[in-house]
């Protein structure tokens, strides 16, 4: 390992782990409902297979492109990094394994029971074995591995059983698929809380597809693969449509080099090497996991299906997200958000309020157009539906879509084309720089002129994980911000990235210069002896050029306080270097993926939201966009909000100047959790239509009669 070049950084991948093992480790909480802790154990083995497909898919590439390669932040080349990565992860392994046996204890003694081959009675086996001849075996297709039979392709992140046989006095190897069609839990009773998964029944029945040989070991693999897809616009025909190209390139993914290789409890020298040998791994690319499965996503099926009475107590307590106070739910949104600034917290405030914004502009006379940028969209989509209606109600729709979303590119790419063909205008950004901003322009006809209504998240428009990832949507009408916005638009159109902007920063040109700035301000202040402040809430910090910023901030004096959930190079807490910084992560029942940029002290303080982090990717190879927030009130609701979540003592933690996580250290009691707080605020502070004034009825005056009436006696 070489010296690093800064002596307050680490090593970014092995950051990542520590966060992922903070997911884990919410698995062995024991104040977590016990199904949620089973859902945190499938969410950590889901961040690794990612993890391995793209980190270490890179870093694979970098050491074959240039394996002298020397990382600034920890002074490890690439293989040395790798290195440092399988290590770390066999604990991760060893620490799953150890939650999982725990876990399934438990949910024994509570009746929900993944039963092993061994635990079957009699009569369950029998009907197993019955189940397995005539529902399954006729839907495999098993292979021996000979001259004529070469070691076959296997799929990224599919289940094998592999197995080694011997015939004739001759050992061979074989490979049993198990399609992804198969139903994957197989129920034991009728109330669906004993199981055996397909592939454990596969593997004990694996003797009758091969009744004349003899298994000498037998077990079941994982393969993952590198995804790490490098698009070239060079490679792009001068005919071919952007579209089909990336439709083209994302086959190539599936067909990536292996990274890594998962064997599940049976593990033997032979028969692995010879494994290793036909995927080109090494050893240490090589995880066997004990008493946890290698694949987690029948996780949230199995709970599903479990009866209600039973799993209740054992999740979260649902939580319905609440009406904004600012927000009228009776009223048009349209009106009031003219009329007012509103700022919507996802999961506490509820999503419904910026689609029915979206849904009365598709179909309200006076909008004119629709602008929008998508990186990422839920399954059936109600933004999509609601563009399509703008549309074919006439109004001008454009949306600007990042088919390079990673993962979610097959389904950009459906949209896109359902979009097209009702005549929305889609364009795709970038050659090099993925569009990551979240913003939307309703441009409206009034009496006055023309109007804009802007919107600025954190977060993507996505319906389902807005109830999951903590997120921030700003909603304004303010002049200033919407003469910036269409201006924006208008820049993406013609694929100019050097915009300049009065009041929103956009990335990759103006954005970390801004941050940069306002970070020097702070230190002038610092070295003229007046109170100098900067606080930060985002996902990751990677960006060389802030990080030394931030260290020469604390080196002032600047007081800095960061609530990072993921990587965090930086390394607060050394002596003379970062001393002024502390950095707290919080994992909890919702993702934490909002951003706030804080620079100064008190309320005086300047507060941005933004869909970037301090990532060097965001800074400068996306193109991201923040937003100053103004407004007194909701200016204060985000100076409240990280002041909260910066004093969580139950499921925050502090970065060490190790690297390590401890405990948040308080004066409370009780632990103080951020999140249930923020949940028991929003049903506390939604709007809440004031009271119909009563009409007290007039006094009913009596009836004076006419002298006609008098004298007609009436």
């Amino acid at each position: 390992m070489h010296k690093k070049k800064y002596p307050f950084t680490q090593n970014r991948e092995l950051s990542w782990l520590k966060f992922n093992q903070r997911v884990l480790e919410e698995a062995a909480d024991q104040r977590v409902p016990l199904l949620e802790r089973l859902k945190f154990a499938a969410i950590f083995t889901s961040n690794l297979d990612e993890f391995f497909q793209v980190r270490c898919g890179s870093l694979t590439d970098m050491g074959l492109v240039d394996p002298n390669q020397i990382d600034s932040k920890s002074g490890m080349t690439p293989d040395e990094q790798l290195s440092a990565i399988y290590r770390e992860t066999k604990h991760l392994y060893t620490m799953r394994d150890n939650i999982m046996k725990n876990l399934n204890k438990i949910l024994v003694a509570l009746h929900i029971m993944p039963v092993a081959w061994k635990d079957l009675n009699k009569k369950q086996k029998q009907h197993l074995t019955r189940y397995f001849d005539s529902q399954m075996m006729p839907l495999l297709a098993p292979q021996i591995i000979d001259f004529h039979h070469p070691f076959p392709f296997l799929i990224n992140k599919e289940l094998y059983v592999f197995f080694q046989l011997i015939e004739d006095g001759k050992k061979r190897y074989g490979l049993v698929p198990i399609p992804d069609y198969l139903e994957r839990i197989v129920y034991l009773n009728d109330e669906k809380t004993e199981y055996i998964l397909a592939e454990n029944i596969i593997l004990h029945n694996l003797e009758r597809i091969f009744p004349k040989q003899k298994i000498l070991f037998k077990t079941i693999i994982r393969v993952t693969r590198n995804a790490d897809i490098n698009l070239d616009a060079k490679d792009i025909e001068e005919d071919e449509d952007y579209r089909q190209y990336m439709k083209k390139i994302l086959k190539r993914r599936s067909r990536l080099a292996p990274v890594r290789l998962e064997v599940y409890k049976n593990y033997s020298e032979e028969p692995i090497n010879y494994l290793c040998s036909q995927l080109h791994l090494s050893k240490q690319q090589v995880f066997v996991t004990k008493n946890s499965p290698l694949e987690f996503a029948h996780i949230f099926k199995l709970i599903d299906q479990l009866p209600a009475e039973l799993k209740k107590p054992l999740l979260y307590e649902p939580f319905t997200p609440e009406t904004n106070n600012r927000l009228n739910p009776d009223k048009p949104i349209i009106p009031q958000v003219l009329d007012h600034d509103v700022l919507l917290s996802y999961p506490y405030e509820d999503i419904d309020q910026f689609i029915r914004l979206l849904k009365e502009a598709s179909e309200d006379e006076n909008v004119i157009s629709i602008k929008i940028t998508i990186y990422r969209l839920a399954k059936n989509s109600k933004i999509v539906h609601y563009l399509r209606r703008a549309v074919e109600n006439g109004k001008d729709v454009t949306v600007l879509m990042e088919l390079r979303a990673r993962f979610d590119e097959n389904h950009n790419i459906y949209n896109a084309e359902r979009l097209e063909e009702v005549g929305c205008n889609v364009i795709y950004g970038f050659d090099d720089y993925k569009v990551h901003s979240k913003i939307m322009e309703i441009t409206y006809k009034t009496d006055n002129g023309l109007k804009t209504i802007t919107q600025i998240g954190t977060g993507n428009y996505n319906e389902k994980t807005s109830h999951q990832y903590t997120d921030f949507s700003f909603i304004t009408s303010r002049e200033d911000i919407g003469k910036d916005v269409t201006n924006f638009f208008q820049n993406m159109n013609i694929s100019n990235l050097n915009g300049t902007y009065e009041k929103i920063l956009v990335s990759p040109h103006q954005l970390k210069e801004k941050i940069i700035s306002e970070l020097d301000h702070q230190i002038e202040l610092a070295n003229e002896g007046k109170p100098a402040c900067a606080s930060f809430k985002m996902n990751s910090l990677t960006d060389l050029d802030i990080i030394s910023k931030l260290a020469q901030a604390s080196q002032a004096g600047v007081k800095i306080r960061m609530i990072i959930r993921g990587i965090s190079d930086l390394l607060p807490g050394l002596e003379g270097l970062t001393d002024n910084i502390e950095i707290h992560s919080v994992v909890g029942r919702y993702l934490e993926h909002s951003r706030i940029y804080i620079f100064g002290c008190g309320p005086e303080a300047k507060v941005y939201i933004s869909s970037a982090d301090f990532m060097t990717r965001n800074t400068e190879r996306r193109v991201e966009v923040a937003v100053p927030i103004e407004d007194p009130e909701l200016k204060k609701k985000l100076l409240d909000y990280f002041e909260t979540q910066f004093s969580d003592d139950a499921k925050g933690r502090k970065l060490l100047s190790s690297g390590y996580y401890s405990n948040v250290e308080t004066d409370r009691d009780e632990p103080f959790n951020s999140q249930d707080y923020f949940m028991q605020q929003a049903k506390e502070n939604k709007f809440v239509a004031p009271p119909e004034p009563i009409i007290k009825p007039e006094p009913v005056k009596p009836i004076k009669k006419s002298w006609i009436a008098r004298l007609l006696g009436k």
